[in-house]
C-alpha cells in the first residue's frame, strides 16, 4: 500500500496571520477550523491540503520542507506577496530567463518563486 500525501502542514503561532496571508497569496478559502488548526482548501483544486498548526514556538531555523511557486514572473510575484507580508530572503537567482526566488512569509517560513 502506497501513501497518498493528504496534508502539507505549517507550524505557526498565529492562525488567522498565516491563513490570511496563505489564502490571499494562493487564493484558497479556509474550509476547516478549530483552536489550533486550520485547513485551507486542497492545493490546485485536487492536491493535499494545506494546513496550518499552532504551536507554542516561533520559527528559528531554516524549513527543511518549502514550497515552490510556479510563477510567470517572478519580481511581480514577490511584489504581491511583499504587499501581504512576506519578505525576500535574498535577490532572484538562477538562469537569468528562469528566475527563482526564496521568499519568507510573515512568520519565516521559506516559500520560492519559480518562472514557469
Amino acid at each position: 500500500m502506497t501513501p497518498k500525501v493528504g496534508n502539507l502542514v505549517i507550524d505557526c503561532t498565529d492562525l488567522g496571520a498565516m491563513a490570511a496571508f496563505w489564502g490571499e497569496l494562493l487564493g484558497m478559502k479556509t474550509t476547516a477550523e478549530d483552536d489550533d488548526w486550520l485547513d485551507l482548501e486542497p492545493l490546485g483544486g485536487h492536491g493535499p491540503i494545506l494546513s496550518f498548526q499552532l504551536v507554542p514556538e516561533g520559527k528559528t531555523i531554516k524549513n527543511r520542507l518549502h514550497l515552490d511557486l510556479d510563477v510567470p514572473d517572478v519580481r511581480a510575484a514577490g511584489d504581491r506577496a511583499a504587499g501581504l507580508g512576506a519578505v525576500p530572503a535574498g535577490e532572484p537567482m538562477g538562469h537569468p530567463e528562469r528566475p527563482f526566488q526564496v521568499w519568507r512569509d510573515p512568520e519565516g517560513n521559506e516559500f520560492c518563486f519559480c518562472t514557469i
